[in-house]
This record gives C-alpha cells, sequence and structure tokens, in this order.
C-alpha cells in the first residue's frame, strides 16, 4: 500500500540526514498537497524562513509573488501551489552568501512526493540548481541563457532566476527578463490555477 502525503510529510519533517552539516540545525520548510498545479522548487530556506517555518517568507518571496501577480492568501493555498525547494533546512552562509541547498534532499525526498502530486501541470525551476537538477543536459550553457530559451521546457518546466534582491544588477542587465518573461510566466500560471476567472 503506498505511503500518504500526510505521513511522506510527516517522514520528510523529522529528517536529520545531513544534521550535522547544518549550523541552526534541520528543520525542512516545504509545502504540497495532492491537488496542487503549480510546484515551485527554489534553492533553499534562508534564515528569515528558517525561524518561521514559512517558505518564501522573505524579499526574494515578495518578488516571486509580485512576478506572479499573485497575494500571499494564494500563494500559500497548497491546493494551489506545491513548494519544494532543492534543500529544505537552512544550509549556513559561505564567503558570498548563503551555501548551497545540501545535496542529500532531492535524490532522498523529491521523487517520492512528486508522486504524491497527480495534478501537477508546471514546475517553476529557480535557480541554477533547480535547472541542473531537472534539466541536466538540456539546459544552455549558463542560467542567463536557460532562463532566456524558457518556451523550449514548457509545457512541464518553467526555468526562471532567483527573485532574490541580491540580483539587481542582473535584473538591469537583462531588462527581457521583466519585459518578456514575467509576463508569460504569469500568463502560463493563471490559465493553470485558473485566476482569470476569479
Amino acid at each position: 500500500m503506498q505511503e500518504s502525503l500526510e505521513s511522506l510529510l510527516h517522514r520528510v519533517a523529522q529528517c536529520r540526514i545531513c544534521e550535522k552539516d547544518l549550523p541552526l540545525g534541520p528543520r525542512p520548510v516545504l509545502s504540497a498537497h495532492p491537488d496542487c498545479k503549480v510546484l515551485i522548487i527554489g534553492q533553499a530556506p534562508g534564515t528569515k524562513v528558517h525561524a518561521t517555518g514559512i517558505p518564501w517568507n522573505d524579499p526574494s518571496g515578495d518578488n516571486l509573488r509580485r512576478w506572479l501577480e499573485v497575494d500571499r492568501e494564494l500563494f500559500y493555498d497548497p491546493k494551489v501551489f506545491g513548494i519544494i525547494p532543492m534543500g529544505f533546512c537552512y544550509p549556513g552562509r559561505g564567503k558570498g552568501g548563503d551555501l548551497p541547498p545540501r545535496p542529500e534532499c532531492a535524490p532522498t525526498w523529491h521523487g517520492a512526493l512528486r508522486q504524491h502530486l497527480p495534478n501537477l501541470r508546471l514546475t517553476l525551476l529557480i535557480g541554477s540548481y533547480a535547472q541542473a537538477y531537472y534539466l541536466g543536459a538540456e539546459r544552455k550553457g549558463t542560467l542567463t541563457e536557460t532562463v532566456r530559451n524558457f518556451e523550449s521546457y514548457l509545457p512541464q518546466y518553467f526555468p526562471l532566476v532567483h527573485p532574490s534582491p541580491r540580483n539587481r544588477l542582473w535584473m538591469r542587465r537583462n531588462p527581457w527578463f521583466e519585459e518578456r518573461v514575467v509576463p508569460r510566466l504569469r500568463q502560463t500560471v493563471w490559465e493553470i490555477i485558473g485566476k482569470f476567472d476569479v
């Protein structure tokens, strides 16, 4: 008999695989429901998300919700958006910012979690770690080129740059992202979640 999603999420919450490498200790932060239509795969929680236990509860999340043009209530409705990052716990800090997501999470949990999402229609791949894991050899030579060619990955995946305020310089250098990619992202997601009907 297949394990229920509720049981699986309980096991994820108890995960201690990389506990010794986590400076703030384990606190898996994710959200999933069998009815979810759009899955958001980002990197890993920052310190604010770790502290609150609420995914994307930070300036990056504010930018992502602006791109999608959805409010917090809709964004945090697990029947609409699933949120399963590449790393479930805060990985710590390095010289240039937060460390990469722990490599144990995705291979251990993603496959099992995605099996419980039968209504999933689109996966947003936010940042290079998610794109490397899910697109593999299909991704372009750089994140910029992968995002620029987002249409070639539809309808299954939509690759995006990370919405972190740290990426302001990238945004200034690549105005086509806000001009062309964000409107298409919004339209694609809205059509899936039925936002035009509300």
